[in-house]
Parts: structure tokens; C-alpha cells; sequence
């Protein structure tokens, strides 16, 4: 679950000089900038995109104008309207770097489309890098790039996505992400889980988590099959109320079926 390539690397080594500057009420507020603006594309509410976008706005790779973005999206929107099964937009894993007056918003779209190939629901990936600039005392978008992930960067989401899930306890996220013959073995007991043990294991947990990382990812992709290596990070304490700080080097196996990306088999060793 942990590591950064491609496009990924590029733009988060661009924000690095940046992230100092920003504090976090800054980032509420810029996230919450990008969420407006979300739902202003989706709603065709070309009012509020034209207080969004800048005059001299400029959307790659098209060379999109302000005009040009915000006339397709009062079309799209409109064109949604009469479509009985539109599809469903979430935005997440946000990185925002910011200085008095410049900002540069990163973060997933995560598309489910309920009429997918064949009529089955389908789920689609893409990334979206935002530049903004303050003018007149307000955040203007100046710029917008993206487009969609490939296996590597979906696969690294996904990574982020189960450290989430662990830290949340959240069994509907495995439920849906561990494949069906998904199995473990344990780094603290040996013991191999098939997907339901595994399940249990972790949201039966009565520790308290303060904090779950994941860092040093590496991803090997071959075919409908992937590997990833990492470390994870376990902070906290645990039922009887003794504090733990865990370190483990990961293998995570995840196998592509009915095209989306499953997780097949983990395994962890503790770190001295």
C-alpha cells in the first residue's frame, strides 16, 4: 500500500516545497471549495461555476475555457436529467497544498454506474489535480488536469483504501474488496483466515487505533494478477488498555475478476 509512481510521484513532489504552508483550517476550507464546485458541475448551476472558474481558466489537456467548461457541464447536466440511472460521482483521499495566494487541490473520483457493460454496475477510477489562485480575497480555479488511473495508481488507492477500512473497522468495505476465496495469515499468531475469520479478526477487534499508515509501497502488476509489498503501521491500545506501536512488512495479493480489482491473499512480519 505504499508507494507513489508515475503521475502520482510527479505531482506530489511538485506540491512537497508547498505542504508546509497550509494549515489545516485551510485545507477544510479548500476541500469544501472543491466539493462546491462538484456539486455546481453536476447540477449545471452555471451561476456558481462562473464565480468558480477564473476569466482566463484553462482545462487540460483540451485547452478548455471557462465557457467551453461551463457550457459542458450545464449540458451534461442537463442530459442526466433524463437519464433514469445517472451515474454517481464520490470525491476522496484529498491533497491539498496551499501559500497565501496559490493552491493545488489532488484527489479520486470514484464513478459507479449502475448500467455498466452487460447491464452489471461497474466502478471507474479517475484522478483530478486542480490549480487555484487567490484574487480579490476569493479562490479562483485557473487550471484543471487529470484523467483516469491506471491498474497501478487504482491499485494504490485500493491500498489506501483497506488501511482506512482497518482503521474503521469497516466490514462492509471488506465484505466487497476481499475476494471470495481471499485468505490470510495472521503476523502476530500464524494463523491462516479464510475471508470470513479474516473479517471477524479485524472489526471484532476491542482495541483503539490511533494510528494506521502504510508506507513504502511497491507494486508489481502482471496480467489480472498484482503484488504489492509495503510497511504497516499499527498504533494504539489494545483491549486491556496496553499501549502497542506495531511495524510489519506486508505481501498483498490482489487478482482482477469481473473487472475490478479483488484482494486474494495477505500476509504480514513483524518488524523488530
Amino acid at each position: 500500500m505504499r508507494n507513489i509512481f508515475g503521475v502520482l510521484i510527479v505531482t506530489f513532489a511538485a506540491l512537497g516545497v508547498a505542504f508546509g504552508q497550509c494549515s489545516d483550517a485551510d485545507k477544510k476550507a479548500l476541500e469544501a471549495f472543491d466539493h462546491a464546485w462538484g456539486a455546481a458541475s453536476v447540477s449545471g448551476d452555471r451561476a456558481t461555476l462562473t464565480n468558480i472558474y477564473a476569466d482566463d481558466y484553462m482545462g487540460m489537456p483540451q485547452m478548455q475555457s471557462k465557457a467551453a467548461a461551463i457550457d459542458g457541464a450545464v449540458k451534461a447536466a442537463e442530459k442526466a436529467k433524463t437519464n433514469p440511472n445517472p451515474d454517481k460521482v464520490t470525491y476522496d483521499h484529498y491533497i491539498i497544498s496551499c501559500t497565501p495566494n496559490t493552491a493545488t487541490i489532488t484527489h479520486r473520483n470514484t464513478i459507479w454506474t449502475p448500467d455498466g457493460t452487460g447491464g452489471k454496475p461497474e466502478t471507474f477510477y479517475t484522478r483530478s489535480v486542480h490549480f487555484l489562485e487567490k484574487r480579490g480575497g476569493k479562490w479562483l480555479a485557473v487550471s484543471n488536469a487529470g484523467g483516469a488511473l491506471d491498474d497501478y495508481a487504482v491499485l494504490w488507492y485500493l491500498e489506501q483504501d483497506w488501511n482506512d477500512a482497518v482503521w474503521h473497522k469497516d466490514k462492509a468495505w471488506f465484505d466487497k474488496n476481499y475476494a471470495s476465496d481471499f485468505s490470510s495469515v495472521s503476523s502476530q499468531t500464524a494463523r491462516l483466515m479464510n475471508k470470513e475469520e479474516d473479517i471477524a479478526d479485524t472489526v471484532n477487534d476491542k482495541g483503539t487505533m490511533d494510528e494506521v499508515t502504510t508506507t513504502d509501497m511497491n507494486i508489481r502488476v502482471d496480467g489480472n494478477t498484482a503484488v504489492i509489498n509495503g510497511i504497516f503501521r499499527l498504533k494504539g491500545k489494545d483491549e486491556k488498555g496496553v499501549a502497542f506501536d506495531r511495524k510489519l512488512r506486508y505481501t498483498d495479493t490482489w487478482i482482477k475478476r469481473d473487472g475490478r480489482w479483488q484482494a486474494w491473499a495477505s500476509q504480514g512480519t513483524n518488524i523488530p
